[in-house]
């Protein structure tokens, strides 16, 4: 390789464990979110939720409720969207290694290097689905409530 390929692929390789950090925070902030959607719709559903969307807005306006409903669900909206991208990345770095550990006959590199790759978009994918579906539902659970509470006004 010549030395420019060389910084490149070191280059890359110096994101590997950033990009499997942010992977598994990913995936921690999937699970605790679908944890507080679960109770949340069990509360739902036995009548117990109160609407808390125009309590904590700045002001009932409905402006003021619809920048509230994107403030709570932006991080899903960016979880779900960027654990893919990341999951790439993860899947892309390692396969610059297993293949020099193929091309020297590495059978035991290509499968280190193969593993962290699929791992890493399994589980940035997982939260990612994770992630959509509470923020799906939970969106159409926030306008419902921005609804009631115009009409209500």
């Amino acid at each position: 390789m010549t030395s420019l390929e060389t910084t490149l692929y070191e280059l890359s390789r110096l994101f590997l464990v950033p990009v499997l950090a942010l992977i598994l925070a990913a995936l921690a902030y999937a699970l605790v979110s679908f944890g507080m959607f679960l109770a949340e719709a069990a509360q739902r559903r036995r009548g117990t939720w109160r609407p808390t969307l125009a309590r904590r807005a700045a002001s009932p306006a409905s402006d003021d409720l619809e920048l509230e409903i994107l403030r709570r669900t932006e991080w899903l909206r960016i979880t779900s969207r960027a654990a893919p991208m990341l999951g790439l990345v993860a899947t892309m770095i390692p396969m610059g290694p297993a293949l020099l550990a193929l091309g020297r006959g590495d059978g035991i590199g290509v499968a280190d290097n193969l593993v962290v790759a699929f791992s890493s978009v399994i589980l940035a994918l997982v939260a990612a689905s994770i992630s959509f579906l509470v923020l799906t539902v939970r969106r159409r659970w926030l306008l419902a409530e921005l609804r009631d509470h115009e009409r209500a006004a």
